[in-house]
């Protein structure tokens, strides 16, 4: 026979194979086993034929004849780790849970991340008593998913067990942990553990990670925190103390000058608005700036004496043309703002809330706060963060940004000088380069 002819042959058989494949996993015997019966004429050696062969067994309840319908495809092709996972099922069905394993073994060994393998090695493990190995198994069968993908119908029971099998250990091992840790809790109970309690919550699958994202300019070495300790920031509570006249001020200019507010989310039709579609030219979420883009909004000020000079006494941002940036914020009621990230963690973010009604919340990475009048924190607008006015009526802080404390007066030189240039460079084709 020819190169050619036996390539063609090849392709016949493969062709014949997948509508097999597809047969079977439809339930329809009888023309599952029409097709084999065909494949069997044209090539009865061949390993797909052997393996299509050894899974019509196996729903016919032979397993022992799919085991040896299974071996003789594996010895024809040892590389293919769905032959090593049926042969695993037979050997399932014979209650050879060392050949099983060994079989398992040698899928996941050329397809590590195999998740139909791992799914059945952990239920292996489920079924000899090792439910600590189970778990961490089907944990791993759990990553190889990709968030959002869409489950087969058929997958939906094994992956709600992984699932089941994951929770009841981690809950296991914290209530574990909660115990070997308590005395040494109780010892140190008088300094800070919450950058501990992240650790294991996040080994438990109860927090996520998250990493800064900026959209511009990010600056390595620096604390990725997601909210900063109050202590770095000593001016905090002067900016508190003046809540009651700079919320009166607030108040002022809303009722008056209803004009000076703005959409916060203002980009041109054209440009992909991804999560802010709903927002975008919104008075929903809207600002009255005091400062913008390093400019101070003089008439703003002017209605807002006793804010302005607050903010004068802070250790603003100065990046002309891009910063400091200082505004109140008011979000409209049922209004939520989606996850999205800032610019640069060169500078980070204060809020001091000034209208809080009941039911607005703030996320920061993985934790979650709510906004309290004359509570002000500082964070890291680089990591993922989003918010909810789930009241009846807006909310309104004050929102300002500030250098990022862990740099050195140089580098906020360096820093100030390369956006400054950034923006030069790209000037002269009229490009505006966003750094906010």
């Amino acid at each position: 026979m020819s190169v050619e002819a036996a390539n063609a042959g090849d392709a016949d058989v493969i062709a014949i194979v997948q509508a097999i494949e597809r047969a079977q996993a439809a339930g329809q015997r009888s023309e599952a086993g029409r097709l084999l019966e065909r494949a069997r004429a044209i090539a009865p050696e061949h390993p797909l034929v052997l393996n299509v062969a050894g899974i019509e067994e196996l729903h016919r309840g032979n397993a022992s004849a799919a085991r040896q319908l299974l071996e003789k495809a594996i010895e024809k092709d040892g590389r293919n780790p769905a032959f090593w996972l049926n042969l695993a099922t037979a050997f399932r069905r014979l209650g050879l849970q060392a050949e099983e394993a060994r079989a398992l073994d040698r899928a996941l060994a050329l397809e590590p991340r195999h998740l139909l393998a791992l799914l059945q090695k952990a239920s292996l493990l489920e079924l000899q008593g090792k439910r600590k190995m189970a778990a961490q198994v089907y944990h791993n069968a759990l990553q190889t998913i990709p968030r959002g993908a869409r489950l087969p119908q058929n997958l939906r029971s094994a992956i709600q067990r992984a699932v089941d099998a994951v929770r009841r250990n981690d809950a296991a091992l914290e209530a574990f942990l909660a115990t070997r840790l308590e005395d040494v809790r109780r010892q140190h109970a008088s300094e800070k553990q919450d950058r501990f309690d992240h650790c294991i919550d996040a080994f438990l699958g109860k927090r996520r990670i998250y990493e800064p994202k900026p959209t511009f300019l990010y600056f390595p070495k620096l604390p990725p925190l997601e909210f900063h300790p109050r202590e770095d920031f000593p001016w905090l509570e002067e900016i508190e103390a003046g809540t009651e006249r700079i919320r009166a001020e607030f108040e002022r200019v809303y009722a008056e000058d209803a004009g000076g507010l703005r959409p916060y989310i203002a980009y041109p039709e054209s440009a992909p608005l991804d999560q802010w579609a709903e927002l975008n030219h919104s008075r929903r979420w809207s600002a009255y700036f005091l400062w913008k883009d390093g400019k101070p909004v003089e008439e703003h000020l002017a209605r807002c004496p006793q804010t302005a000079e607050l903010l004068r006494r802070i250790p603003r941002v100065d990046v002309p043309g891009y910063a400091p940036t200082a505004f109140f914020s008011i979000l409209d009621a049922r209004t939520r703002i989606p996850p999205h990230t800032g610019a640069t963690n060169t500078r980070l973010i204060v809020h001091l809330p000034l209208v809080v009604p009941p039911g607005c919340r703030f996320r920061v990475g993985s934790e979650t706060r709510e906004w309290r009048v004359g509570e002000a924190w500082v964070f890291d607008d680089t990591i993922e963060h989003e918010a909810w006015n789930d009241s009846d009526t807006i909310r309104a802080i004050l929102i300002f940004d500030v250098w990022n404390p862990g740099l050195t007066e140089a580098e906020r030189a360096l820093v100030r000088t390369a956006v400054q240039s950034i923006k030069e460079y790209y000037a002269d084709e009229g490009m505006a380069i966003t750094a906010e």
